[in-house]
């Protein structure tokens, strides 16, 4: 039997370099359950500087940054890349950029994401995740227009889910008290009529897990992970 053949797919990373390797493993161990033996995954990665791109999130500096990642993708593009990954959730903020710059698909993540919940007969789902991604309508607007009921946190809340995101889990720190808080924020949004929970930033997953929660849980990064494996095999 002939062995399938994969696409190279090119991932900018980094950002944080703590869920980029997660992103790694899970592609690498969905094509190995695939195609087993020793077969991994063909993968070209660019794993940028966050710090950079961390100080220009909070100025707003959107254009700036598009550019930035756009030069990546073409970079990826160069070294022969035939599709795209962005593996952080924030930055889909300027993922038209990126695409109108290589011309490349690129796999986004709130459609994957939006393509798993709807499967499982959900319609009512939180979102967590940093400030943009919970309060701005780049991810939002994609759950709305595929039929999702979309709730977040109330304000206090968003800001200590942000804070602990980029304080402490995009810089490896593990907390059990924010687990707690996470958990916890997950239960009154659940107590609200949320019958699951997106995991709407890349290292939150790093955090929480399906034990951890009261309704379903939906990790971004596992979901984009198995849209890439289906990518590779020239399934998406």
């Amino acid at each position: 039997m002939t062995a399938r053949k994969q696409r190279t797919l090119g991932i900018i990373g980094g950002m944080s370099w703590e869920s980029t390797q997660s992103y790694y493993r899970l592609i690498n161990e969905g094509i190995k359950a695939e195609l087993g033996n020793l077969h991994s995954a063909d993968l070209l990665i660019h794993s940028v500087d966050f710090a950079p791109i961390g100080e220009l999130q909070a100025q707003g500096a959107w254009t700036e940054m598009g550019s930035m990642l756009a030069n990546s993708g073409e970079r990826l593009k160069a070294a022969g890349a035939q599709g795209l990954l962005i593996a952080t959730n924030t930055m889909h903020k300027i993922a038209d950029e990126v695409q109108t710059a290589t011309e490349l698909p690129l796999i986004h993540i709130a459609d994957a994401t939006a393509d798993v919940i709807q499967q499982q007969g959900l319609t009512n789902i939180a979102l967590l995740g940093t400030q943009f991604t919970m309060t701005e309508d780049f991810y939002k607007q994609r759950l709305l227009d595929a039929g999702l009921q979309v709730q977040v946190p109330e304000a206090k809340d968003r800001a200590e889910l942000h804070r602990i995101i980029y304080e402490e889990l995009c810089q490896g720190k593990l907390l059990d008290s924010s687990r707690q808080y996470y958990t916890q924020v997950i239960q009154e949004l659940a107590n609200e009529g949320a019958g699951g929970v997106i995991l709407g930033c890349t290292e939150i997953g790093l955090l929480i897990n399906q034990a951890d929660s009261p309704i379903a849980v939906f990790d971004t990064t596992a979901i984009h992970a198995a849209a890439a494996v289906d990518f590779l095999l020239d399934e998406y």
